[in-house]
């Protein structure tokens, strides 16, 4: 599958943290998605019903962050990769998540990306 949806700089709060401190403060992380399907019958039909509808995916996205306590961004990326392949017709999706300044000093983000696929 080479054809990639990319949705890039989904920002949404998320309950996500080692302590229960960091999580009640639900801070917003950063999301990219690469999601792998063909987009050749999107191509040549210029129709929303011929591929994926990226509102749909962001309130996916969102939900997921913001219904559960994650300890590690890890669990968060694992957890919205599974929600996607088992709710949309992708073959394959990665998924980065970047929480801000984890820590204190000079580190804008930290985070993960990891790829999944059916």
């Amino acid at each position: 599958m080479k054809d990639l949806i990319l949705l890039e700089g989904i920002e949404v709060p998320a309950a996500l943290g080692v302590s229960k401190a960091e999580r009640d403060m639900r801070r917003p992380v950063l999301i990219d998605l690469e999601l792998g399907v063909s987009l050749e019958r999107a191509g040549r039909s210029d129709r929303l019903a011929d591929t994926l509808d990226y509102a749909q995916i962001y309130r996916t996205v969102e939900e997921v962050a913001g219904t559960r306590e994650h300890r590690l961004v890890e669990a968060l990326a694992e957890r919205l990769a599974t929600a996607l392949l088992s709710s949309y017709p992708i073959e394959s999706c990665t998924v980065s998540v970047r929480k801000f300044a984890p820590v204190a000093g000079h580190l804008r983000h930290a985070g993960v990306r990891i790829s999944r696929s059916k």
